[in-house]
């Protein structure tokens, strides 16, 4: 089973790739959606006792961010894989200025989000992390050795 696990700022493209690649594989957890960090627990807590592989599909910008996903998951045997979203703040600013209503955030999210933002490693318990950048309409993929 996978828990795949989203690193990037908000409006970096995380929720297209997951539509693209694991909607018809995965659960998608994501905060936006949930909206509280019980509900998070509750669906994260029903993927692993499934044994249904899940994304989540948060920012996660940090350490201490992902390691509550990675603990878990390890101590039920799932691998763990890392998407890194390279960050380009002009995209993320063009892109999230496209959005209506409460999906709109204000730039200081971002630029917040941006600041805190760490590189994931091998040494937090990944099994695999891969770079995603953003290209003209799609995404590139390259492997983290």
């Amino acid at each position: 089973m996978e828990c795949v696990i989203f690193i990037g700022i908000q409006a970096s493209g995380k929720s297209t790739f997951f539509k693209e690649k694991f909607y018809n594989s995965h659960i998608r957890i994501n905060l936006d959606m949930l909206r509280t960090r019980n509900r998070e627990d509750i669906f994260l807590t029903a993927s692993i006792k499934a044994m249904q592989p899940f994304v989540v599909d948060n920012t996660n910008p940090t350490i201490a961010d992902r390691k509550k996903y990675i603990d878990m998951s390890k101590d039920h045997n799932f691998k763990v894989i890392g998407y890194f979203f390279e960050p380009d703040y002009d995209l993320s600013y063009s892109r999230n200025d496209l959005r209506q209503g409460k999906e709109k955030l204000p730039e200081v999210a971002i630029k917040s989000t941006l600041k805190k933002l760490q590189n994931p490693s091998f040494a937090e318990g990944f099994d695999e992390l891969y770079l995603v950048r953003s290209a003209a309409g799609g995404f590139l993929i390259d492997k983290i050795d």
